[in-house]
Parts: C-alpha cells; sequence; structure tokens
C-alpha cells in the first residue's frame, strides 16, 4: 500500500534546496575569479549558475504554492 502524500514540511525541504543551491552557486562564481580556468571550465560551470538561478526561481514558486495550501487548510 502507498504512503499517503506527506506535504507538511515540503516548505521548510525546498527552503532548504534553496539555501544549498544559493551556497553552490556563490562557490562557483568564487571559482570563475581564477584565471586559470579554462574557456570551456568557465563556459561550463556559467552554464550551471544559469541553470541553479532557474531552479532557486522554480523552489521559490513552489515555497509559495506549498504557503498558499497550508494557509487554506490544504495540508
Amino acid at each position: 500500500m502507498a504512503k499517503p502524500d506527506n506535504r507538511y514540511n515540503n516548505a521548510e525541504r525546498l527552503e532548504q534546496m534553496v539555501n544549498n543551491t544559493i551556497e553552490n552557486l556563490e562557490e562557483a562564481h568564487k571559482t570563475l575569479q581564477n584565471e586559470d580556468l579554462s574557456r570551456e571550465d568557465r563556459e561550463a560551470i556559467e552554464a550551471k549558475n544559469a541553470r541553479r538561478e532557474h531552479s532557486i526561481e522554480g523552489f521559490k514558486a513552489e515555497i509559495d504554492d506549498e504557503i498558499a495550501a497550508r494557509e487554506n487548510g490544504e495540508i
């Protein structure tokens, strides 16, 4: 039998995911300061950072949805 959907901590879990992604983004920005990076490595890091920024936006939208569901008594 499948477990029921337990969403009580989704907003907190998503917030932690945002924080972790921001930390990774900041570390990558520090890495980009290294002048010895190859062009390929620099481009790969920049592309990854763009994906991270997009993920952060998505996580924040999900957090808003979870908070709204909690306030509406759906959770």
